[in-house]
């Protein structure tokens, strides 16, 4: 079995515990067909209820799938969604889980993040989302700082925290491959973060970018091309497009090095990331065409004053 088929088995026995005579469905697009090819054949071996569809890869993340895409995700019982822009804020998606299919998006996804990813101990993964959730689920201000400069404060009010443990087995639940963050959408937030990591469209960064924030909303970004993709979401839903959407702490141990994919750096235990845009999806009000994740590195977390103890990819 090669490696890629390998990583293909673990994200549809393990993550998503496809079981025989389930429907399952992989959505993905023309540039990421190997991937939905490996995650087919895995299904196959399990289900003899197994789809693929492809369509072209989307305009930016948070865009919506055609509508035969959507109405696949939503009519199965498990769908996986390799894909180059990210279905993981879309109405598509989330009306895929309320009518209770499970599934996983692996927005952007490579080979190289995708077999490095899913070699990972979910089980493991899952009891680290398990720690940090504990310390920071009721906390009433969350604040992050960082050598680097970050200093911000989140008050998260009546939203929810989530976890993304890549282990979706009940019906209605949902994840990211690779997995492992706990995150929520706060109420407000206020401060100055300092994007050091990795973003899209750059990758993984040799500069600092840095934003502001004031009563929830960005005000002030310093980098021409980020600050082009809001203003573009502007143009279509007028603030709501800098919302601040997302406070993030990675939990995957298995990540030990950033390699400039959102979906995998984000991930990496002990960082944070921080989004603008769409919340829709993750406990949030604010629907927007785009939700730009910033990683941050060697962050210092408080809830209510008190250090929260990160994992490390020692652990």
């Amino acid at each position: 079995m090669t490696v890629l088929e390998e990583a293909a088995e673990t994200a549809v026995v393990q993550c998503l515990g496809v079981e025989p005579g389930e429907t399952c469905v992989v959505v993905t697009d023309d540039k990421r067909e190997f991937i939905g090819d490996a995650l087919y054949a895995a299904a196959r071996e399990v289900t003899d209820d197994a789809t693929i569809l492809r369509y072209p890869p989307g305009d930016q993340h948070g865009a919506e799938p055609p509508a035969p895409v959507a109405a696949a995700m939503r009519d199965s019982d498990v769908f996986l969604a390799p894909t180059t822009k990210s279905l993981s804020h879309t109405r598509a998606r989330s009306r895929a889980n309320e009518a209770g299919a499970r599934g996983a998006t692996l927005p952007g996804i490579t080979e190289d993040v995708f077999t490095t990813g899913l070699d990972a101990d979910y089980t493991l993964i899952r009891r680290h989302c398990a720690d940090v959730l504990s310390q920071v689920a009721d906390a009433d201000e969350v604040r992050v700082t960082t050598p680097a400069g970050t200093d911000i404060t989140f008050e998260p009010g009546d939203r929810e925290w989530l976890q993304d443990t890549g282990i979706v087995h009940e019906d209605g639940e949902f994840s990211n491959l690779p997995a492992g963050e706990v995150f929520v959408s706060p109420e407000t937030a206020n401060g100055t973060y300092v994007v050091d990591g990795t973003m899209m469209p750059h990758g993984r960064l040799d500069t600092e970018l840095t934003f502001e924030v004031e009563d929830g909303y960005v005000t002030h970004i310093s980098d021409d091309d980020v600050r082009a993709q809001v203003e573009a979401g502007e143009d279509e839903v007028g603030r709501a497009a800098r919302n601040l959407a997302e406070l993030g702490i990675g939990t995957n141990v298995a990540v030990s090095d950033l390699v400039g994919s959102v979906l995998l750096d984000e991930k990496a235990a002990g960082t944070v990331h921080i989004a603008i845009g769409d919340d829709a999806g993750i406990g949030g009000d604010t629907d927007a065409p785009l939700h730009l994740d910033g990683i941050i590195e060697n962050p210092t977390v408080y809830a209510d004053g008190d250090a929260v103890t990160l994992p490390s990819a020692d652990d």
